[in-house]
């Protein structure tokens, strides 16, 4: 059986409960746009090419605009609980006294790569910068297990203990992790290591409880 073409045009129908403003309503627009262009043109006489490829662009634009509406403010925390936040200020300098300032900040950008907190690495990273570290390692932090030539085994050490207490729920601290750290640092200074490693846990849950933004960070 042949069946008979035709060209039709559909147009998208403008809804105001769906409509953004800024970036993502162009964004969206243009979506809808190209998916209109698809849908104008050759389809068999049944319709339904055409109505299922604009169906699909629908749910786009209500999407979006939920990604639009304003978060609820959250709370300062430095404001409304001083106390604790000073106490963790003095838990953070504790932590690394004593501690070469480099492989400080290596373990507080490899938390809060895993943390998923831009807040602080974009923070730790500008801080390394300003301590003279170098573009190459920084940019190889996240992937250290595949470029080990960038940092000493002391380092490397680190970030492995590192790995395995921001991520202890997956299955505790490794006996062979802990070694190596164990073999690198002594008691004291692998002590002032785990603390680092807690304390950067620690502000990474504060600044994503409280959305805090990266780019945001207002220390003199």
């Amino acid at each position: 059986m042949t069946t008979n073409t035709e060209q039709v045009t559909v147009s998208a129908p403008t809804t105001n409960a769906v409509r953004t403003t800024g970036s993502a309503t162009s964004a969206v627009d243009s979506t809808v746009s190209t998916a209109d262009s698809t849908v104008s043109g050759e389809r068999t006489s049944d319709g339904s090419a055409g109505t299922d490829a604009h169906a699909a662009v629908v749910p786009a634009r209500q999407a979006t605009a939920s990604f639009t509406e304003e978060a609820p403010a959250r709370i300062d925390f430095a404001k409304a609980a001083p106390k604790v936040f000073r106490a963790l200020i003095g838990f953070d300098a504790a932590a690394r006294e004593g501690l070469d300032p480099a492989l400080v900040e290596l373990i507080q950008i490899r938390a809060s790569h895993l943390n998923h907190c831009a807040y602080c690495l974009h923070m730790h990273t500008n801080d390394a910068r300003k301590a003279g570290e170098s573009e190459d390692r920084l940019h190889m932090v996240a992937v250290w297990r595949e470029a080990p030539h960038f940092f000493t085994p002391r380092e490397r050490a680190a970030l492995a203990l590192t790995e395995a207490v921001t991520l202890v729920a997956g299955g505790g601290v490794p006996d062979d992790v802990y070694a190596e750290a164990a073999a690198h640092f002594d008691d004291g200074e692998l002590a002032h290591v785990l603390a680092l490693v807690l304390t950067i846990n620690t502000w990474n849950r504060v600044a994503l409880s409280t959305a805090k933004k990266a780019g945001t960070d207002t220390r003199a």
